[in-house]
C-alpha cells in the first residue's frame, strides 16, 4: 500500500473546476483534500493568480511511478500545455511524498525526484499541507510545521485561504 501528498495547481481556465477534476480522478483514493488557496504566481513569468491545494491518497494498487502517471493522465485531460518552466497551467499535480510499506520512497529520478524539490521552500505546498495533516513531515527535511515556521512571518504574503471554494464534499 502507498500514501502519496499531492500538490495540485491552477491557473488557467475554470480554475476550481480543474482541481475538482483531480479530485474526481483519483477517486476513491483521496483520504483528505485541503482547503483552497489563492496564491500569487512565482518563478519570474507574468501570470494569473493560482489556486493551489494539496490532496492525501490512498491506494494499495500504486507506487511511487503510479501516482506521477495518474497525475500526468489528469493534467493532459485537463489540456495542460508545458511551453513555459513555471509558466500558467490548467492542471498542475506533483507528486510530494510517497509511502510505501517500508516507509517513506526516495528517488532521484529525474522524472521522479521524491520528496518533490523545492517543498521545503513553498508555503503553497506547505500551508495546505498542513491544513489536512497538522504532524505530517517531509522526509529528509522534517516537521512541515517547522519548515513553514523557518520560512519566517511573509511566507504565506500573497497567498489567500478560500473557504468558498470546496474540492470535495465530506465524508
Amino acid at each position: 500500500m502507498t500514501r502519496a501528498v499531492l500538490s495540485l495547481g491552477s491557473n488557467l481556465g475554470d480554475r476550481l473546476a480543474h482541481l475538482r477534476s483531480a479530485v474526481a480522478g483519483f477517486g476513491d483514493a483521496v483520504l483528505a483534500a485541503s482547503p483552497v488557496y489563492e496564491t500569487a504566481a512565482w518563478g519570474g513569468v507574468e501570470q494569473d493568480d493560482f489556486l493551489n491545494a494539496v490532496l492525501v491518497v490512498e491506494d494499495a494498487g500504486v507506487d511511487a511511478w503510479g501516482w506521477l502517471r495518474r497525475g500526468q493522465e489528469l493534467e493532459r485531460a485537463a489540456q495542460r500545455v508545458r511551453d513555459v518552466h513555471w509558466g500558467p497551467r490548467t492542471l498542475d499535480v506533483d507528486v510530494v511524498t510517497v509511502d510505501g510499506p517500508d516507509g517513506p520512497v526516495l528517488s532521484d529520478h529525474p522524472e521522479l525526484l521524491l520528496p518533490h524539490p523545492g517543498t521545503p521552500e513553498r508555503a503553497t505546498v506547505l500551508r495546505p499541507w498542513l491544513d489536512v495533516d497538522p504532524e505530517a513531515v517531509l522526509p529528509g527535511h522534517g516537521r512541515v510545521a517547522d519548515l513553514l515556521a523557518a520560512l519566517g512571518p511573509d511566507a504565506e504574503d500573497g497567498m489567500r485561504r478560500r473557504d468558498d471554494l470546496i474540492l470535495m464534499a465530506a465524508r
